[in-house]
This record gives C-alpha cells, structure tokens and sequence, in this order.
C-alpha cells in the first residue's frame, strides 16, 4: 500500500469516527431535550422523598415543552406545546423564577385558582384540611439530616396521592401562612421537608407553567455521604442499593 493510500486510509478512519462522535451527542442531544434529562438532588428539602446523592431522571414530555426544555433556555417562543397539564402531587422540576439558570424540584400542591394556606402544620387547599396522619418518628440521619429522631407525616391529597413529609420543628415560621391565589397559568410548589424547604410559601413565589422542566420518575443510582458516583472505592459503604430503581412518588 502506497504512502497517498494509507493517507487516505487514516483519514477515513477519522471521518467515520468523528461521524460516529456526531451523531452520538446529537442522538444525547434529542434524548436530553424531548425524552428523559438525569438530575441530582443536591439539598434536603424533598426528604424523605428524595434524599441529596440521589439521581433521577425526569420525563421531559410529561408537561410538554417549552423554552426551557432547550439546553441554555433559548427564548425562541413562550408558552408550552404538546402540553399536559401538571396533576396535583406530582413531584416536578421547574426553572426558579427568579432565575431561569437554577433548577428546582418540589411537589405539585396548588393549580391554578386554588387557595393554599398552612395553618398550624396543617396545609388547607380552599379552605379544607388536607388529610394528615403522623406515622411515628425517623430517627436515621441519612434521611432527617437531623441527630435526633424527627416525626414524619403521611399526607394525602385531596386527588388521592399520598406521601411522606417531615416536621422537624412543631412551629416553624412555615407552619402557619397567608392564604396565596394561585394565579392562572401558575403553581404552588412545596418541599415534603416542610421545615427546611424554600419553596413558593417563601421567596420561590408562583411558579409559572412555562418554568416546569419535567416530572421526576425514577432514581436510577443513590449515594450518601456526599459522594460522587465517580469514587467507585465509596460504592461499598456509601451507595444506597435500596433506592436504586426506585420510583418518584
């Protein structure tokens, strides 16, 4: 084989493995933006739900899209299409209003032209207690956060979805609020930690339809300590195999 025929040879071979490369991360591009987008929880406020170390990934066609559901949120329309409205409960990850850059991940609590009130621990959706039932106390600092024992609650929607929430103090100032209107186009969105979220009872505020990313579905790997599911030396004592494959309720 001459000189000029191995040249062209080697860069065949390039081509075809850039080709390869290409199609690979616009093949990652698609699924990222209109199928499934994996996310980390990197604080406590979903506990006992979603645990910080957990990974998960969010289906991006369940609220339809938006700019949002674009990579750097190019504003190239407003508003969403092919959308289905969120269903009360859902856990959802959404753009912080406030900054379009951060993502956020709460539980669904108020649609649109709902009143949302907590009084006394107690949330209240248009002016009726939502059901609420203390299950016992917690005392596992892999999912409190706390060296104490902290007492967890089985909350259930008025729609019938149901779930765990902490109350780590009996009066935190998120315990008893104005009532918030929800206002058309828009949602309420809290923490199951009720405690330690800051959610839209705080400075988060309505969350406009146009900010939902995705829904939360599944926890494809877990790991505790703040470990990076890199350091596979810490897979024997840090990882969670019991919320491995876990789904998002």
């Amino acid at each position: 084989m001459s000189v000029a025929e191995k040249s062209k040879k080697k860069a065949g071979g390039l081509g075809e493995t850039v080709s390869v490369i290409v199609q690979a991360l616009l093949l990652a591009l698609v699924i990222r933006t209109f199928l499934f987008q994996p996310f980390s929880i990197p604080s406590g406020s979903m506990r006992p739900t979603l645990l910080e170390g957990d990974y998960l990934f969010v289906t991006k066609w369940a609220y339809g899209y938006s700019r949002h559901s674009l990579p750097f949120s190019p504003p190239i329309f407003s508003g969403r299409i092919f959308g289905s409205a969120p269903e009360r409960g859902d856990v959802a990850v959404f753009k912080l209003p406030t900054n379009t850059s951060i993502d956020y991940i709460k539980r669904v609590i108020g649609l649109p032209g709902d009143r949302i009130q907590m009084r006394e621990g107690v949330l209240h959706i248009n002016g009726e207690p939502v059901e609420r039932e203390k299950l016992g106390v917690i005392d596992d600092p892999d999912i409190t956060e706390m060296t104490r024992p902290v007492d967890v609650y089985r909350e259930t929607l008025p729609n019938g979805v149901s779930y765990e929430t902490l109350d780590l103090s009996p009066n935190s100032i998120g315990d008893d609020t104005r009532e918030f209107v929800v206002p058309e186009g828009h949602y309420f969105m809290m923490g199951d930690n009720r405690d330690n979220s800051t959610d839209s009872r705080f400075s988060v505020g309505f969350v406009p339809a146009e900010n939902l990313v995705g829904r939360a579905n599944v926890i494809f790997f877990s790991i505790a300590g703040g470990a990076s599911p890199l350091e596979l030396w810490k897979w024997p004592t840090e990882m969670r195999p019991g919320r491995i494959l876990n789904w998002v309720d």
